[in-house]
């Protein structure tokens, strides 16, 4: 269950949401049986009330949205990109601690 701040991003929304914000914006490409997946939930929940009115912080199910996946070259679950200007500013894989994607966002938000 995704906290309240944290958004949910698929082929409708995409674009609007992600592509063509005005802030950077996390995606976490993830899926309901991937158990580091699930370790991962808690963080991203914490990242989005962190960043709430600074930058976006969304999840993908890979399985919903396998199209998505796809386009951005997903091959393991969890993947968290960091997109920026409607470009992928940068790409982790797996699950990290929190203090690595506040870093990566930080970036964004302070170049």
């Amino acid at each position: 269950m995704a906290g309240a701040n944290t958004l949910t991003f698929d082929e409708s929304n995409f674009e609007t949401e992600v592509l063509k914000s005005d802030v950077p914006v996390l995606v976490d490409f993830w899926a309901q049986w991937c158990g580091p997946c699930l370790m991962l939930a808690p963080t991203i929940d914490e990242l989005a009330q962190a960043y709430a009115g600074k930058a976006k912080v969304g999840k993908v199910n890979v399985d919903e949205a396998a199209g998505l996946a796809s386009q951005y070259g997903i091959q393991n679950i969890p993947t968290v990109v960091l997109f920026h200007q409607g470009a992928q500013a940068t790409r982790i894989v797996g699950a990290k601690h929190k203090r690595e994607y506040q870093a990566a966002i930080d970036a964004l938000l302070n170049p």
